[in-house]
């Protein structure tokens, strides 16, 4: 376990990503991923990252 986040790859948010989304926690999946995705040099692997975990707050609705 590295105790430095620059030593983090964009793997190593991913993987934290899976994990949160196995918790039931897609907020957190989504920031992981969206960390993972800015890592990454390839802008297609960036894109997929990001439609993989999309933001769930941006697709939530209000109910009364």
């Amino acid at each position: 376990m590295t105790r430095d986040p620059a030593d983090l790859t964009a793997a190593d948010y991913l993987d934290g990503a899976r994990e949160m989304t196995a918790a039931n926690r897609p907020y957190l999946a989504h920031l992981l991923a969206e960390e993972a995705a800015q890592r990454t040099t390839d802008p297609a692997t960036a894109d997929g990252i990001r439609a993989t975990y999309p933001d769930p707050t941006a697709s939530r609705t209000e109910s009364d």
